[in-house]
């Protein structure tokens, strides 16, 4: 089974292959590969998959996820 969380983009660095991006996991920061998303923006949530950015998620939705988790 895979798990898919939400998280917020704090910042961006590099282009293209190469773009990373530090993200918040509800205060834990992680470095995530951010390819697959050239249109994400600092601020955007996107839902990271083994540290790397597939999509990004409407604000509103990925704070209750993420609220949802700390409650289980």
């Amino acid at each position: 089974m895979c798990l898919a969380v939400p998280a917020k983009i704090l910042s961006i660095q590099g282009e293209d292959l190469m773009r990373v991006g530090k993200v918040s996991f509800s205060g834990v920061v992680k470095e995530v590969n951010l390819a697959y998303l050239p249109e994400a923006e600092i601020g955007d949530y996107a839902i990271i998959h083994a540290g790397v950015a597939i999509s990004i998620v409407d604000p509103a939705e990925a704070e209750q996820t993420l609220l949802d988790l700390q409650q289980i």
